[in-house]
């Protein structure tokens, strides 16, 4: 047997296995690092968040990915040297946090890596009908492993789409193996560049278990702020906040057919952009509306689709918990509207369950990958969009 064949062996069956895993969103503002003691495996999965960070990016290497991010039209040699590029930055923040940590490289038995989407093409968004679904995360799996020393797990999506999935959300499989609680229905809403959430039942079957998209959640207000106010993201929602919401632009902005589809569903920043935010505003003669009023608008939106979303579910008078992780837990106006909206609902982040919001998406990777490394697939039954499979491709160092 290969000697890594039996350290990938040897490490799979340890008793407590060290997993860093690693996220990078639309939203682009770092590299989510979370390294994770795993124990056991599927329903029995105990995972403790050891240490977290987010790796900063700087500003060039945001542009550098900015210029080939869900553009249908791209340079394609910028493609296959970014494809290396990330990884090796990747790389780098990762070998940088493990020595600030008081870690060494070989403590670690794997990395799961997510890479950074750069297109998102469900069939409900391309609409081509000779073509299957389609995504792409680049941030090479190999140079990881090779410049990190550590067996590495990427690439995940892929299986998902193989399987007859979309690619995404993926978030269903680590939340059902984390969160699940008997006795009580629980939605997990992550709040990045798109909103997702995750429905777990308090009968813990897993047949009725699902994750969908729902719409935008940070990235428009994102692309506005960083065109219109040189400013990365709405801190504290700010400027949200010294605007006014626009009725007229509202409804045209709600005016979508992906709001209307069955769930589960997947988007992204391909359909909800700033052409898509231009397009309401003439629809809607709201083109001169002041910039304080269009982020106060589309932040809004956001809450608008993200409520929508679970009453379809739950009803008008939802009465879920809802543990909130990612970027926009953070924005005070987007929290406050999603109360007012879902008026029954209790809202939680998922600090409450000893996961750190922000940490949340990564710690999902490093679970995926704990299960392609000893679990098995969980039956999920014959849900769409949720196939039973386990998901990504392992690159050895050497």
């Amino acid at each position: 047997m290969n000697e890594q064949i039996q350290k990938l062996y040897a490490k799979a069956g340890k008793p407590e296995r060290l997993i860093i895993g690693l996220m990078s969103g639309t939203s682009m503002d770092g590299l989510d690092i979370a390294l994770c003691s795993v124990r056991k495996s599927g329903a029995e999965t105990d995972i403790r968040v050891l240490k977290f960070k987010t790796g900063d990016y700087t500003a060039d290497f945001r542009a550098k990915i900015k210029a080939i991010f869900s553009k249908k039209e791209v340079d394609l040699q910028l493609v296959c040297l970014m494809n290396e590029y990330i990884a090796n930055i990747h790389a780098q923040l990762i070998n940088e946090a493990l020595k600030e940590w008081g870690y060494k490289n070989e403590d670690i038995d794997f990395i799961a890596s997510h890479g950074q989407t750069i297109f998102h093409a469900p069939k409900s968004l391309h609409q081509l009908t000779d073509y299957p679904n389609g995504t792409l995360q680049i941030g090479d799996g190999d140079h990881l492993a090779v410049k990190t020393k550590i067996i590495t797990l990427s690439d995940f999506r892929q299986k998902h789409l193989a399987a007859g999935g979309e690619g995404a959300p993926l978030a269903v499989y680590g939340d059902y193996l984390i969160f699940s609680k008997a006795g009580e229905d629980r939605v997990m809403l992550n709040i990045g560049g798109i909103a997702n959430f995750t429905y777990l039942p308090g009968n813990i079957d897993a047949s009725e278990i699902f994750s969908t998209d729902v719409g935008p959640g940070n990235t428009l207000m994102d692309q506005y702020m960083q065109k219109y106010f040189n400013q990365f993201y709405d801190k504290n929602g700010a400027v949200a906040q010294s605007g006014h919401s626009n009725s007229k632009l509202l409804v045209a902005l709600l005016d979508c057919d992906f709001l209307a589809l069955d769930f589960p569903k997947t988007t992204g920043p391909e359909l909800f952009n700033l052409e898509y935010l231009t397009k309401a505003q003439e629809k809607s003669l709201t083109a001169n509306l002041s910039k304080e009023d269009v982020m106060a608008t589309l932040c809004h939106f956001s809450a608008e689709a993200i409520a929508n979303a679970i009453k379809s579910c739950f009803g008008e008078d939802a009465r879920v918990k809802v543990f909130t992780s990612g970027g926009g837990m953070h924005n005070p106006l987007l929290i406050q509207l999603l109360q007012a909206k879902l008026p029954f609902c209790t809202f939680l982040s998922t600090e409450n369950l000893n996961i750190n919001p922000d940490a949340k998406e990564a710690v999902l990777f490093a679970v995926l990958a704990n299960e392609t490394l000893c679990g098995a697939p969980v039956n999920f039954g014959n849900r769409k969009g949720v196939p039973s499979v386990c998901m990504g491709k392992i690159s050895l160092p050497q």
